[in-house]
């Protein structure tokens, strides 16, 4: 699973994060803090639920972090000025070597490559005719040159796929020496630098990752949000939201009688005849 991203935590670190995260899990029936694993929640179920909330996790040695982040790009800093004087004033001397450095290198791969296709085909042509012409007429020597012609060539591709074999091997055993003195260079660093990882490395454990695999088993059925790494879930207040009481006040005024409405009373005039007429 991908951890998800922190504000506080730089992607270079994330695989940091995800080894200390891997070691506390791995040591954690020895701590008898953490003797609910395996029952309660398993340790893949542990690892989910901390890399979901790796933000809260690493906030708790935010302050660690920091200074960390900062004594690093310090280290970066002075490397790469030292690096940038270094190649101006070597750079009149090295410009025009790395170049033919560079087309000689390219030049010899494609060498390499081309030099075993090319005689493996031809190798191919002239046995495919050679032993065709030998068996036409047996008594041409023409046939007979074709076929050493033939093996000549099917023997000098298989020098240079021997050569283009022990050229990959030299190449992926000095990548391999590279590597490793990389490495080396990347694990002797200064003391300050040091002491600042290993300080954030500390916390890390101890105020981020520990007390979340203590909370989470405590209330498993908890969401990852509602653990930090310094209180309990049990004491983080519920939010949530009732309807209004759109009830009427009980000192009011007394709500008088309604108006009522009745409608008109049309009748019809008397109309009579003309003996009816009105005097």
């Amino acid at each position: 699973m991908q951890m998800t991203s922190a504000p506080h935590l730089l992607a270079e670190d994330g695989p940091e994060y995800e080894r200390i995260l891997g070691d506390a899990l791995r040591h954690a029936h020895e701590r008898p803090d953490l003797e609910g694993v395996g029952d309660r929640l398993n340790t893949e179920q542990l690892r989910t639920m901390a890399l979901g909330a790796t933000a809260l996790i690493t906030a708790a040695a935010a302050t660690e972090y920091e200074h960390y982040i900062k004594a690093r790009g310090e280290l970066r800093r002075a490397a790469a000025v030292e690096g940038a004087e270094g190649a101006g004033g070597l750079a009149g001397l090295d410009g025009p070597q790395s170049t033919s450095a560079g087309s000689g290198a390219g030049i010899g791969a494609v060498i390499t490559v081309l030099t075993p296709l090319l005689a493996g085909t031809a190798a191919l042509i002239f046995l495919l005719v050679g032993y065709l012409l030998k068996a036409v007429s047996p008594s041409l020597t023409f046939g007979r040159s074709m076929v050493a012609a033939g093996w000549f060539f099917a023997c000098v591709a298989a020098a240079a796929i021997l050569v283009a074999a022990v050229g990959l091997l030299v190449t992926a055993l000095r990548n391999g020496a590279t590597s490793l003195a990389a490495e080396e260079e990347e694990q002797e660093l200064p003391e300050e630098v040091a002491r600042a990882r290993e300080a954030w490395r500390h916390a890390l454990l101890e105020r981020g990752i520990l007390p979340f695999f203590r909370d989470a088993l405590a209330d498993p059925t908890a969401g990852p949000a509602a653990r930090t790494p310094h209180r309990s879930p049990n004491r983080i207040p519920k939010v949530g939201y009732s309807r209004p009481d759109f009830s009427g006040p009980d000192d009011g005024p007394a709500a008088g009688p309604r108006p009522t409405f009745t409608s008109p009373d049309f009748t019809s005039p008397d109309f009579g005849g003309p003996e009816h007429q009105p005097d």
